[in-house]
């Protein structure tokens, strides 16, 4: 097969959690320039209507989508009006998560348990109920979107929050089973850890503890869109076909070391 054929997504459909800013619209918007059709779900649908504004733009078909991915009726109606208005479901990213900043021994078992509740059993139950459908298709592609953190020990000092990491830690095991699980049924499902981009997320961090961040970086920048488009759109594609459970570092050398 022609090598730029491997990477060509016309005719796909996607979902993108958490799709309306950040890393997910950088996604969602690199799925898009290869040619895939686009569901963007969020719960604040404002953003979400934005982002699959700007993508239709680029000539493919796109639907924003309100959803709470902890709500069932929300996921359930995603997949519903994904089916009825594009028949099927090809690649499911899996990016919605929050994080939140507490030393170990002083968070709140509430607020621990808001991050936990999100990153991991979110992702599980979307996963669930898109994965379903694709096991119907015998076909698929889920990226799930862990990070750096989960990976080793992050200093304090400009990322003090072990609830994230715990959570982003689990979203690589979470991905290495699912393999096992679903490659009967011809469902790719691997992972992309990213470092640190510019997000509003981490608007503050880079900007007050850039100097510190930029220290262990073998590759001297911030991740921008262009260094994540490559990434999901390999990881969504024909290219990636013989690939599963696999963990794609996306994080300028951070855990090189």
């Amino acid at each position: 097969m022609n090598s730029y054929k491997l990477f060509d997504l016309h005719g796909k459909v996607s979902i993108v959690t958490g799709g309306g800013s950040g890393l997910g619209r950088m996604m969602a918007t690199g799925l898009g320039e290869a040619g895939s059709d686009i569901v963007i779900c969020s719960r604040k649908l404002e953003k979400c209507e934005a982002t699959a504004h700007e993508i239709e733009k680029l000539g493919v078909r796109a639907l924003a989508i309100q959803c709470d991915i902890n709500r069932d009726e929300d996921l359930d109606r995603v997949v519903r009006e994904t089916l009825k208005k594009f028949q099927k479901i090809d690649i499911l990213v899996n990016n919605s998560g929050r994080t939140w900043g507490a030393s170990p021994e002083d968070i709140k078992i509430e607020d621990w348990q808001k991050v936990i509740d999100l990153n991991i059993t979110g992702t599980f139950r979307c996963t669930q109920k898109v994965g379903r459908e694709m096991i119907k298709q015998k076909s698929g592609k889920i990226i799930n979107i862990s990070s750096y953190a989960g990976l080793k020990g992050v200093d304090p000092e400009y990322l003090n929050s072990i609830s994230y990491n715990t959570s982003k830690g689990a979203i690589i095991t979470f991905t290495k089973d699912l393999a096992t699980k679903w490659a009967k049924f011809n469902i790719n499902v691997n992972c992309i850890a990213p470092g640190w981009f510019h997000t509003k997320m981490s608007e503050w961090t880079l900007e007050n503890k850039g100097n510190i961040i930029s220290s262990c970086l073998l590759i001297k920048r911030f991740g921008d869109e262009d260094d994540l488009k490559g990434a999901v759109i390999f990881l969504a594609s024909r290219a990636s076909d013989y690939m599963t459970g696999q963990i794609l570092s996306v994080d300028g050398g951070l855990t090189a070391w």
